[in-house]
């Protein structure tokens, strides 16, 4: 199963966000141990970098990233699917971008905590529960 993790999610585990953390950490070691194929785009890596310097330090943040990009594979976002984010209609731009990085790698679901930002995508968003339980990661509902 290819996912393209959404910011939150990564950002849920790093910056250990107590009442979000277990799904998405679930989503991520199911990465981990080969039960799915991560993809970030490369827009999240420059924003996840900017918010976890901004809320524990630079070292930390280079922590992350490289965390990041152990386990998973960046899609490079290029020109088209830039436009084709902005075609899609999508009320926020950078979450058109996430589904239009998802497509670039044909990805199977695009992974986030706001579903509902994504309302009209031509692919299946899903949260990090939902993902989990398809997945069936031990521990989870």
């Amino acid at each position: 199963m290819k996912l393209l993790l959404d910011t939150n999610v990564l950002l849920d585990v790093i910056l250990d966000r107590k009442n979000l953390m277990r799904e998405s950490a679930a989503v991520l070691d199911a990465i981990e141990d080969g039960r799915a194929k991560g993809y970030v785009s490369s827009h999240a890596v420059t924003t996840i970098h900017y918010i976890v310097a901004k809320a524990n330090g630079l070292a930390a943040a280079v922590t992350a990233i490289s965390g990041v990009l152990d386990l998973c594979d960046v899609v490079a976002v290029n020109e088209a699917d830039f436009r084709r984010a902005l075609a899609l209609g999508l009320k926020d731009f950078e979450d058109a971008v996430q589904v239009a990085a998802a497509l670039h790698v044909g990805a199977d679901y695009v992974v986030s905590r706001n579903e509902k930002d994504f309302k009209n995508s031509p692919i299946d968003v899903r949260s990090p529960t939902m993902i989990a339980a398809l997945l069936s990661v031990p521990g989870t509902p």
